[in-house]
């Protein structure tokens, strides 16, 4: 029932103002305490999962785009992430929520929910899954083709809120943060609730192998190489990972021309809502 309401509504557009945007294999936490950051946020899921686990009793709210790439591990530090927010709260209860995925042809998505329903299982917590609408309960089919019918969700931290949604502005480095991504990152916290400062690497990696390679395809070989389901990619997808791999071709060493101090880009947001990066001798 939840599933289906919450596939019948309209994706809504999530403006910057207030926003944390999520990218894959990266989790941001905090509660509704949070001056700067009142929504949690991630789209283009296909194969993957966006996961959402709450405290009823702190509000503590953490949202996750999860690929399956080493699923226990992750849902470990979900798990603690809340709990650390959580821990004084004597009432409340844990409250998960999953979102993403379709019926595709490699079972990708079918494997990644099994993943997270063992994963949230094997945690000592009670943990109440509250929404559940992945896989085949949000699948579609199109003259044979099946596609996901949410891409992305966010998250009101303040009301707790959950809805479909997209998001025109995905930063801030977008790119350096996908290029984290696929270079085979870890799932990474890119936010810090107490100071309420958004957090990027410092990341490393070495060049990425062939990507003179790769820039010389066409869209079709990128699409059908580079996606974990070609047909049910959003328009942007090719777009996103040739951007993704220019970066990579003018960073081969990002820790001499990204971080050569080795401390991470700060972000906080400004009077308008918006991320603006702070000087790190700040700090």
């Amino acid at each position: 029932e939840k599933a289906k309401l919450l596939r019948s509504q309209p994706a809504q557009i999530v403006e910057p103002k207030g926003l944390l945007y999520v990218q894959q294999r990266e989790f941001a936490v905090t509660t509704p305490k949070d001056g700067s950051v009142s929504i949690l946020g991630s789209d283009d899921a296909t194969t993957c999962h966006i996961v959402v686990l709450r405290h009823t009793g702190s509000g503590a709210t953490c949202l996750t785009h999860c690929d399956g790439s080493d699923t226990e591990a992750e849902v470990s530090l979900i798990m603690s992430s809340v709990r650390s927010f959580s821990s004084s709260t004597g009432c409340g209860r844990l409250e998960v929520h999953l979102v993403g995925g379709f019926n595709d042809d490699r079972q990708l998505s079918q494997k990644l929910t099994n993943q997270l329903l063992r994963a949230f299982d094997l945690q000592p917590e009670d943990v109440h899954l509250v929404t559940f609408c992945v896989t085949e309960l949000n699948d579609r089919e199109e003259q044979d083709i099946h596609f996901p019918i949410i891409y992305g969700i966010a998250v009101n931290v303040k009301t707790a809120e959950i809805f479909p949604a997209t998001f025109p502005e995905k930063g801030p480095d977008e790119d350096l943060r996908s290029a984290h991504v696929l270079t085979g990152a870890p799932l990474t916290n890119i936010y810090d609730a107490r100071t309420e400062q958004l957090q990027i690497g410092p990341y490393f990696w070495g060049p990425f192998p062939h990507v003179d390679f790769w820039l010389e395809q066409d869209d079709a070989q990128i699409l059908q190489n580079l996606s974990t389901s070609p047909l049910a990619e959003p328009p942007h997808f090719v777009s996103h990972i040739r951007a993704t791999l220019t970066f990579l071709k003018e960073h081969p060493f990002p820790s001499r021309s990204l971080f050569p101090d080795r401390k991470p880009r700060i972000y906080k947001k400004n009077e308008e809502g918006l991320w603006e990066q702070v000087c790190s001798d700040k700090i």
